[in-house]
């Protein structure tokens, strides 16, 4: 990393641009520049980021972005498979702790309402009863109700 730094420095100072112009013409903090510049990897929380920003100022200085990206990704794999499997599993290991935890801190603001699932089946057996009855209810007064009205009307039709 500390290459593509130094290719970014001299690149830089070959145009005679000063850090704090570069910071401010890319939207970036002087001290992110100058810790591309020296290779600090650790002080960027997020790799996506950084690769960002080094593909910008690579693209800023006039500098083949393709070729840097290349060799960030190079030297990027080659630090990370460095890394045991043991630090990983550790790693791996304390993130689902910490989302453990996290789940388990509640508020009632926060809080997930629980479905209960023993209503839910109660309830629409309900509806369902309650809607067999109101048909029923409508085709027995729909029978009913016509064969009435055809007594009434014939004495209203008789008088």
């Amino acid at each position: 990393m500390k290459e593509i730094g130094e290719e970014l420095k001299s690149a830089r100072e070959e145009h005679g641009v000063s850090v704090e112009e570069a910071a401010e013409d890319l939207n970036l903090r002087v001290s992110q520049i100058e810790n591309i510049e020296a290779g600090n990897l650790k002080v960027f929380k997020d790799v996506f980021y950084l690769k960002c920003f080094i593909r910008d100022y690579a693209k800023y200085l006039g500098l083949d972005e393709e070729k840097i990206m290349d060799e960030f990704n190079e030297f990027f794999f080659e630090e990370t498979s460095k890394i045991p499997i043991a630090e990983i599993e550790k790693a791996s290991k304390e993130k689902q702790r910490e989302q453990k935890l996290e789940k388990k801190v509640v508020s009632p603001y926060t809080m997930e309402e629980k479905k209960s699932s023993k209503f839910v089946p109660i309830i629409v057996t309900l509806i369902i009863l309650l809607l067999v009855f109101l048909i029923g209810y409508l085709i027995v007064t729909e029978f009913v109700n016509p064969k009435e009205e055809q007594e009434n009307n014939i004495t209203y039709l008789e008088i």
